[in-house]
């Protein structure tokens, strides 16, 4: 019966850690100029605008913790890929009634009694990966598990099972002890947390204008229990769930003024974001709606609620990530419009969203200079119901005129910086000449044998991850265990081992990096990685996967076929993978040999040249050998779909923690030389000498020229002489 249990030991995926990183937002002065100056000036004035940093207050000391865990755990992914085709035969074999839902299947409950039950359609299944969800019970397994509960009905003649005969892994310790401080936690901070409309009127006012939220009525944060932690002056945001609608959890939202112009605000969750599933807003939800607005923030979801009276709920994480397990609450709406916010990351992150709920009832709000995010919006005194009416169908037919396109094109045009894609912060040049990373493309890299194309890859899919770029790794060459000490090494940018006290303090910190490894190693089908990436990218929303590297995926395929034949077409799948998910992918592709004294080039890739033809960006790491020291590296960007830009920039390889850096410009030019005082004279001295030389010399050059001239303008007789 515990045949799903035993598939644990047969992972394709293992992460470091959950998203549990703060994610930032950040406003301009002008979303403050409504606001009165007394109440600027004040809020300068106002010192527990907390950076969640230290561990002299409750609050910090408990959202700035670390967990002594593993620094990887395994994610679950079944041996055979399970389709709704095979889970609707299955069902029907065993003559159980369901209905088809949007993203899930629909099944009577088998944890309750059929007389309690009568007509509910409460069990959940998703149509992608199996899992299953009892919404009346919150019993959740994967579909063998599912599948061994009916067999023992079956097997025993019952018509239901008791909600406990699913038992998961027992509970460590460790584990336990965890879940128990995260409750008090919760318990704590939300006993000692106070409603707005508990607060004195001025004060009140002054944590609306802290929050950009002065539009939102009281009754509003009443009705959703949003609460005020006051020692912090963090907004408090609960999580109701289960049976008893009990307190699960929260979310913290700080403020912190970074100057007089920017304000950035901080969440943090109690449990961490891995354990943390809260839609804000669903339990104000009827079971008659069939209507929500789905925002990327719970202040959106206020404001979307108070501007157009409609159901409204916040993802927990934002636009980073919609996570299955929260699909089944969402069942019951026929039309589910998606406003994540105004700008072109959240549009990205709504089409990606919107196939996870289904095309043919999500209706997307295309950001622009008139269509901001809600709670802006709401500030604005825009019209929310009719910026609703004017959100554009999800599903798109195969056919498109420029007029369905024309938003789309202004919106690019407008974002120039957000369509660039995520900046580098350690390659600043490479930034200059590929403008950024972007989603959808495929990116061919490589590089000489041992010039260091895994070190260098990893440092810049590290510099993504650090920015909330979920991350997905396939190294086939070296096993996980060297590159995630390759990557911890590069992140904490020190030797580790050489200072082995410090190693809890930075893995606790690289464990929060949303990075996901494949646990393939060696040659490897190419049908398999490509399950495994789609599994990746629909559980955790992977917006970048690297492949280390084609030649490990050539080896599996038919021998007897031509091998340029079967690179194109591993190539051709990884392009549309980047292109269907809208996920970057990276491809270390080995060089052809090719003789020491050459540089690579484009034509250098091994194979044919599908690679270079169907890539948007060829990286060449260019290594120029020298006898007497280490080779001098630099990276070459050879095609750049984008803009076009190409070119190429030395990098310095600081072996102690194996980054890569790029020099100082004009480290090697010489030094302008400035006189000290005492030889100012001697100086002046010698520049008059100089000065009466240069003089000296004009003269004479000007007395030769004017007799040349005299000498050509005298007449000559015949005899030669001058008159």
């Amino acid at each position: 019966m515990w045949r799903g249990l035993l598939l644990k030991g047969a992972t394709c995926l293992q992460q470091v850690s959950a998203q549990s990183f703060l994610r930032q937002r950040y406003f301009s002065s002008q979303c403050f100029r409504p606001f009165t100056c007394r109440f600027l000036h004040k809020l300068r004035e106002i010192p527990c605008i907390p950076k969640l940093k230290g561990t002299d207050h409750f609050l910090s000391h408990n959202l700035i913790r670390t967990y002594k865990k593993d620094a990887q755990s395994t994610v679950e992914f079944p041996l055979s890929p399970i389709t709704v085709t095979d889970i609707k035969q299955y069902l029907r074999s065993k003559d159980i009634p369901f209905h088809d839902g949007y993203s899930c299947l629909h099944i009577p409950s088998i944890f309750i009694n059929p007389s309690t039950r009568k007509d509910s359609f409460s069990l959940f299944i998703d149509k992608t990966t199996g899992q299953f969800l009892c919404k009346d019970t919150l019993v959740e397994g994967s579909w063998e598990d599912l599948q061994d509960c009916l067999e023992v009905m079956q097997k025993d003649e019952e018509d239901s099972l008791s909600p406990r005969v699913l038992l998961g892994y027992p509970e460590s310790l460790e584990e336990q002890e965890e879940r128990e401080r995260e409750l008090r936690e919760v318990q704590g901070i939300w006993s000692s947390s106070v409603p707005l409309t508990d607060l004195q009127d001025e004060e009140a006012q002054l944590v609306k204008t802290m929050y950009q939220i002065t539009k939102i009525s009281n009754a509003t944060l009443k009705r959703f229990g949003v609460r005020l932690f006051k020692p912090t002056k963090c907004l408090v945001f609960p999580w109701f769930g289960g049976p008893d609608s009990s307190l699960k959890g929260i979310k913290l939202l700080s403020a912190q003024r970074i100057d007089a112009e920017k304000v950035t605000y901080n969440e943090a969750t109690v449990p961490k974001s891995s354990s943390y599933f809260n839609l804000f807003g669903l339990p104000l939800v009827s079971r008659m709606d069939s209507e929500v607005v789905v925002t990327g923030s719970e202040l959106d979801a206020l404001a979307v609620s108070q501007g157009t009276g409609l159901p409204s709920v916040a993802l927990p994480r934002g636009v980073s990530c919609l996570p299955p397990a929260l699909l089944p609450y969402l069942e019951q709406f026929k039309r589910v419009t998606l406003w994540l916010g105004g700008d072109i990351r959240s549009w990205e992150a709504s089409k990606i969203f919107s196939r996870k709920l289904g095309l043919r009832r999500c209706t997307l709000v295309r950001p622009g200079e008139f269509h901001p995010c809600p709670l802006e919006a709401l500030s604005q005194g825009k019209n929310l119901s009719r910026i609703l009416k004017a959100s554009i169908p999800a599903a798109h037919k195969s056919i498109v005129s420029f007029k369905q396109l024309r938003e789309d094109v202004y919106g690019e045009l407008m974002n120039t910086d957000q369509v660039a894609g995520v900046k580098w912060t350690r390659f600043p040049e490479l930034t200059r000449i590929l403008k950024g990373h972007r989603k959808g493309e495929l990116t061919v890299f490589t590089g000489p044998t041992g010039s260091g194309k895994t070190t260098f890859i990893s440092e810049l899919a590290l510099d993504l991850c650090m920015q909330g770029v979920n991350t997905l790794w396939g190294s086939f060459e070296i096993n996980n265990v060297r590159l995630a000490k390759i990557m911890l090494t590069q992140f904490a940018m020190q030797r580790l081992e050489e200072n082995l006290e410090q190693y809890d303090f930075w893995a606790d910190k690289f464990e929060e990096l949303p990075l996901y490894f494949m646990t393939f190693h060696g040659q490897q089908n190419i049908k398999t990685v490509l399950e495994t990436m789609q599994h990746a990218v629909y559980l955790y929303d992977i917006n970048h996967v690297i492949i280390d590297n084609l030649q490990f995926m050539m080896g599996q395929e038919n021998l007897s076929v031509d091998k340029f034949a079967v690179q194109d077409h591993i190539i051709g799948v990884f392009r549309k993978f980047a292109t269907n998910n809208s996920c970057h992918v990276t491809l270390i592709i080995h060089p052809r040999k090719e003789e020491d004294d050459r540089e690579l080039q484009t034509a250098s890739i091994f194979g044919s040249a599908k690679a270079s033809q169907e890539a948007d960006n060829v990286l060449i790491l260019q290594e120029k050998k020298l006898v007497t020291c280490p080779g001098r590296r630099s990276l070459q960007v050879t095609k750049n779909r984008f803009d076009g830009d190409v070119g190429i920039f030395p990098l310095d390889f600081i072996k102690s923690s194996l980054t890569f850096s790029t020099p100082i410009k004009g480290k090697l030019k010489l030094r302008k030389v400035t006189a000290k005082p005492e030889d100012e004279e001697e100086v002046q001295e010698k520049g008059n000498d100089v000065t009466l030389k240069k003089d000296e010399g004009k003269k004479e050059k000007a007395t030769k020229t004017a007799k040349a001239s005299q000498a050509v303008k005298s007449p000559v007789n015949g005899s030669g002489k001058a008159k």
